[in-house]
């Protein structure tokens, strides 16, 4: 089995500031977090939505990544547990996005750190 914290799409969520808010209930980090992904996304996001546990993990995860995350639905789709275990990831799109701006997240799913 694949280390849990690593996301469907490679994202090391054992790295990312909402799982680690969450972990360590670091309100400050939290409201740094929501203004942040605020910016990136030009979307309203609260403190309170930063609340995390990872995408593979049990325990709760953001709005995003519980059911907007097309990656994710596409792993639960195809029965996986990763993109890593895809066939077609090397041709996807959707996940050659995120590698494409972090290869850390494509070296996370082939091994290849």
């Amino acid at each position: 089995m694949k280390n849990q914290l690593i996301a469907c799409c490679g994202l090391d969520c054992g790295r990312c500031d909402a799982r680690i808010a969450t972990v360590t209930h670091d309100e400050a980090l939290r409201e740094k977090t929501a203004i942040l992904w605020s910016k990136m996304n030009h979307a309203p996001i609260t403190k309170e939505m930063i609340d995390c546990m990872g995408c593979r993990t049990a325990g709760v995860k953001t709005l995003y990544c519980d059911s907007m995350c097309g990656i994710r639905k596409c792993v639960a789709r195809k029965g996986l547990e990763t993109c890593g275990d895809c066939l077609d990831m090397k041709t996807c799109e959707t996940v050659g996005v995120i590698h494409a701006n972090n290869p850390d997240a494509l070296n996370n799913l082939t091994g290849n750190s």
